[in-house]
């Protein structure tokens, strides 16, 4: 559609025959465009700006949370695997955040203590499953805190870009009705907004996208991470809490004693 509206303007136009040579009277062609941008065009400049800059400090602290995250989970889980005992666990794991492992650890490690004091096996083992999703679901959650914007920005700005062309495209023929005579003086401030704000409105919304696709990466990753994770904390609680050296088995008729987990 603005191909053809452009096409259209090409056959009214006509060359200025004072008009100075293009280059001739500025150094920048972009400072030419911007010095001949309305009001309007201004405005939907600087919205894209500002959505802009928001889109980049997005980017830039999830990137950085992720890096982090994704640290200090590897650290946790070697922790985790070398440990004996769950006390242990739940007495350093701070230090560990802002890893979503710790989140997931301490909500399991709440519900089975609420179930059973630390001993013996988990008296409703659907509990602690569910534990887990509240827990991994939560933790997901707060990683993908504005992440929507990203992808708002990303379909959006486009349009704002777009708005800011027909409005120059408008003035453009504003300017062809009172200027009278169609010359590129009349319509050159009019093109110059339209081809400014969509290429600012391309640029502002490729950055969103990509970076919103990179990070939904790797949130997905995380989400696996965070379920394995979960699933490999249910085992071992099982496999401690039924596990009874053969030392302690109790006599015939007799009953094991619960004893702590890990």
């Amino acid at each position: 559609m603005i191909h053809t509206i452009l096409s259209a303007l090409a056959v009214f136009v006509q060359p200025d025959a004072d008009a100075p040579l293009p280059g001739a009277a500025h150094t920048s062609a972009i400072g030419d465009i911007l010095s001949h941008t309305g009001g309007v065009a201004y405005a939907v400049l600087a919205l894209l700006a500002v959505l802009s800059i928001f889109s980049w400090t997005i980017m830039i602290a999830k990137y950085r949370g992720f890096s982090a995250a994704r640290k200090q989970s590897a650290r946790f889980l070697r922790a985790f695997r070398k440990s004996g005992r769950l006390s242990e666990i739940a007495s350093m794991s701070d230090q560990f955040r802002p890893s979503p492992l710790v989140a997931v650890f301490t909500e399991i490690n709440d519900e089975y203590h609420r179930q059973t004091n630390g001993r013996g096996m988990p008296r409703n083992p659907v509990g602690l499953e569910r534990a887990a999703a509240t827990a991994s679901s939560e933790a997901l959650t707060i990683m993908e805190d504005r992440l929507t914007w990203l992808a708002t920005i990303a379909t959006n700005a486009p349009y704002i870009g777009l708005f800011g062309t027909v409005w120059g495209i408008v003035d453009a023929f504003h300017g062809l009705g009172t200027a009278g005579a169609a010359t590129l003086r009349a319509v050159a401030p009019g093109i110059s907004e339209a081809l400014i704000t969509t290429a600012a409105g391309i640029l502002v919304a490729i950055p969103a996208g990509v970076g919103y696709n990179q990070l939904t990466s790797q949130l997905r990753d995380f989400g696996a991470r965070i379920d394995d994770f979960g699933r490999e904390l249910l085992n071992a609680i099982e496999n401690a809490a039924a596990y009874v050296p053969p030392a302690q088995l109790p006599p015939s008729g007799g009953t094991a004693e619960s004893r702590r987990i890990f």
